[in-house]
C-alpha cells in the first residue's frame, strides 16, 4: 500500500492578514498534492459547512462595529465546530488531506489581539466548544498592512468588513499573527506574501517537505 492509500489524513492551514493571498496559494497547494496523489478537501473559515457558510455572512459582511468582540469570537468558534464536526474530521478519519484557509489562528489574531480580547480568552471559549483540533502545518503569509489592504481594492462584493476596520486593528493582527508563529515554530512556517506568487508557492512546497517530508510523493 502506497503513502497515498494509508489512512492517515494530514491537515495543512493557510493564515494571514487581508490581501495575503491565501486563497491562490491555497488553490495551488491543493492542485500540487493532487498531483502527488493526495485525495484534498479544499475548505476555508468562516464557513466550510452548509451551518459555518450561513454565520460566514454574518461575519464578513455589514457594518465594522456590527458585533462587540466577544460575540464576534462566539460565531467564529460556532462556526468552526460545525466545519469540523461536518467536514474536516470526516476527511481526515477517511484519511483525505486537509487545507484550509484560515482556522483557529485566525480567531486569535483577530478578535484575540486585533480586538483585544486576549489569546487566554479564545482558548479557553474554543476548549468549552471541544475544538481541540491542531493542523499539522500552518502557513502564515505575512505582508505589511498598507501592502496588503492596497490589494483588497477594487475587489468588489459584500465581504469587506474586515478590511474596512481601521488601520491599527490590522497592525495588531498582524503582530498577533507573527507572535503565533514564534509560540509554535515546529508548526508554523513566516512565509514573505510580498515576492511574486510563484515564489511564494516554491517557499510554501519546502516549508511543507520540511515537516511533511512525504507530502509530495508519488
Amino acid at each position: 500500500m502506497t503513502r497515498a492509500e494509508t489512512p492517515q489524513g494530514r491537515f495543512i492551514t493557510l493564515e494571514g492578514g487581508e490581501g495575503a493571498g491565501k486563497s491562490t496559494q491555497r488553490d495551488w497547494l491543493v492542485d500540487c498534492l493532487r498531483s502527488a496523489g493526495r485525495t484534498v478537501v479544499a475548505t476555508r473559515e468562516p464557513g466550510g459547512s452548509p451551518g459555518a457558510e450561513e454565520i460566514r455572512r454574518l461575519l464578513v459582511e455589514g457594518g465594522t462595529g456590527r458585533w462587540d468582540a466577544m460575540t464576534e469570537a462566539l460565531l467564529h468558534l460556532a462556526a468552526r465546530r460545525d466545519h469540523i464536526e461536518q467536514t474536516i474530521r470526516p476527511a481526515l478519519e477517511r484519511g483525505d488531506w486537509v487545507v484550509s484557509d484560515r482556522f483557529t489562528d485566525s480567531t486569535i489574531a483577530y478578535q484575540g489581539y486585533g480586538h483585544g480580547l486576549g489569546r487566554q480568552t479564545i482558548e479557553t471559549l474554543s476548549a468549552a466548544a471541544s475544538i481541540t483540533l491542531t493542523p499539522d502545518v500552518t502557513l502564515i503569509l505575512d505582508i505589511p498592512v498598507d501592502a496588503g489592504l492596497a490589494r483588497t481594492m477594487g475587489r468588489g462584493g459584500a465581504e469587506d468588513r474586515y478590511e474596512r476596520m481601521e488601520k491599527a486593528f490590522h497592525e495588531r493582527l498582524r503582530a498577533g499573527f507573527l507572535e503565533i508563529a514564534d509560540n509554535a515554530p515546529e508548526r508554523c512556517a513566516v512565509i514573505n506574501a510580498t515576492k511574486p506568487l510563484k515564489d511564494v508557492s516554491t517557499v510554501i512546497r519546502a516549508a511543507i517537505q520540511a515537516r511533511l517530508p512525504d507530502a509530495f510523493a508519488t
